[in-house]
């Protein structure tokens, strides 16, 4: 490779129909001006056979080409055409092992519960491809997706179809404002280059380190927050009680993938607080099971073949359903709903989806109809709740006039700033998380209870400065 290469990157799904068709006519133009046009394999399947070469043929292992490309997009040659790339839940990522492992791919099972050296060993190497795995590795530059004027002027010639705002519209956003990530954020401004050690001192007096070193610089910022789960269920309980009540969709809207290890534990409370009387009778077989609500409904039902009781959990899982709000659905003609799959509804495309059709959903009987959004998190629910406002008070938006907002990122460098996965647990016991310096002083504490979510990240000086 030379300076003068073009790396394009080979993804997932509907992109892949595209390169086909389109890379053979850059490679055409770029070889007149001499430059050379190579692709990478940064697919899901990809990511997942270059993490496992010990299990795998000769013919069938591939190096990594993430991990080549976050290398080479530190340095001043990198010219890197990324195009869009799965970030895959839990349930797409088993499903694609089980798809490479049927065309002879020796592959390990995710270990979902892991017992011993090895497994949690295979399930630190499959977390890495889960999730948001490929943008944290390449953005280390500005991410700038700022239309031309030649298409913005031929999207305001040609306005995509807005559907009509009523001022009586029941759509509205739920959201916890207490008690979630936002309210409880604490942070600081780091005095010197080291390391944190985070660690929770439980009220019975152990210490459990639950990440020994993260390395700081100066001037950096750190945080650190609490989803409080028993406030989240209070919270979850009551918008299923008032979707029922005001004849409105109940939809949730995450960031399950971007947030890959918060997130999903939150749509696993969603799941249980619409089915509250299943999980309560059949909760323990099914977690003997192996079937987890973090998966999703799809998950669960996919599995209750394999149960003796299956039938009659499904039975239960029905009943909550006739009983409970109408669902939102993803796909009302297949029966998959809102709680089917948790990347199925990634809040920043479900919601402008949602405002873009007159503030509606699909319900189960394949009509739009006005919705409640539960969005637990208040980081996010603002924006919209203000949209929908807007649109009720004076109708959709229009293309044709409106403004736009560029997309200009901030210099992410492992993309922290929204979401630090290795620094996200799920509290064992009820105490305190601390992050310590070298010195011992405890910089911030949160307090926690069994169940809680703590997550800190970190924002570099230098990205904060030039953001």
């Amino acid at each position: 490779m030379t300076d003068s290469t073009i790396i394009y990157t080979h993804t997932d799904e509907a992109p892949a129909l595209a390169t086909y068709s389109f890379l053979p006519v850059v490679q055409a133009y770029a070889s007149q001006a001499g430059v050379a046009v190579e692709t990478r394999d940064i697919s899901l399947a990809g990511r997942i056979i270059a993490l496992f070469p010990e299990y795998l043929t000769e013919d069938q292992r591939i190096p990594d080409a993430l991990a080549e490309l976050g290398e080479l997009a530190k340095t001043p040659a990198a010219n890197i055409i990324k195009l869009p790339n799965i970030s895959a839940s839990i349930p797409q990522l088993k499903a694609a092992i089980a798809e490479l492992q049927g065309q002879g791919y020796a592959l390990p099972d995710y270990p979902d519960d892991p017992k011993t050296d090895e497994e949690r060993e295979i399930r630190a190497r499959y977390d890495k491809v889960k999730g948001s795995a490929v943008n944290p590795v390449l953005r280390e530059g500005n991410s700038d997706r700022r239309a031309p004027a030649s298409v913005k002027n031929y999207a305001k010639s040609h306005p995509h179809r807005m559907g009509a705002w009523s001022a009586e519209s029941r759509t509205d956003v739920a959201t916890m404002g207490q008690n979630d990530f936002r309210s409880t954020e604490k942070s600081v401004v780091i005095a010197e280059d080291g390391a944190l050690r985070i660690e929770l001192v439980g009220d019975d007096g152990t210490t459990t380190v639950l990440r020994e070193s993260v390395p700081v610089q100066k001037g950096e910022v750190v945080d650190a927050s609490v989803m409080r789960v028993a406030a989240l269920r209070e919270f979850l309980t009551a918008q299923v009680a008032r979707a029922k009540a005001e004849g409105v969709l109940f939809s949730v809207h995450l960031k399950a993938t971007m947030m890959k290890v918060s997130d999903p534990i939150v749509f696993g409370h969603v799941v249980r607080a619409f089915f509250p009387k299943t999980f309560a009778q059949y909760g323990d077989k099914l977690a003997a099971a192996g079937l987890t609500p973090n998966d999703g409904l799809g998950g669960i039902w996919k599995g209750l073949d394999a149960l003796p009781e299956g039938a009659e959990i499904k039975a239960s899982f029905d009943a909550e359903l006739a009983e409970g709000p109408e669902l939102a659905m993803v796909d009302s003609d297949k029966g998959i709903t809102n709680l089917h799959v948790p990347s199925d509804v990634i809040i920043d495309a479900s919601m402008p989806a949602m405002i873009r059709t007159s503030g509606h959903m699909w319900g189960p009987d394949g009509q739009e109809h006005d919705a409640l959004a539960v969005i637990p998190d208040s980081s996010y629910a603002g924006v919209y709740q203000a949209v929908i406002e807007d649109c009720k008070a004076n109708g959709a938006f229009d293309p044709s006039t409106m403004g736009t907002v560029p997309n200009v990122g901030l210099m992410a460098q492992k993309a922290e700033e929204y979401g630090s996965h290795d620094k996200t647990f799920e509290i064992a016991t009820t105490g305190t998380v601390r992050l310590v310096d070298r010195h011992g002083t405890a910089l911030i504490e949160q307090t926690v209870s069994a169940g809680d979510i703590f997550r800190a990240c970190q924002t570099k000086d230098a990205r904060s400065r030039t953001g």
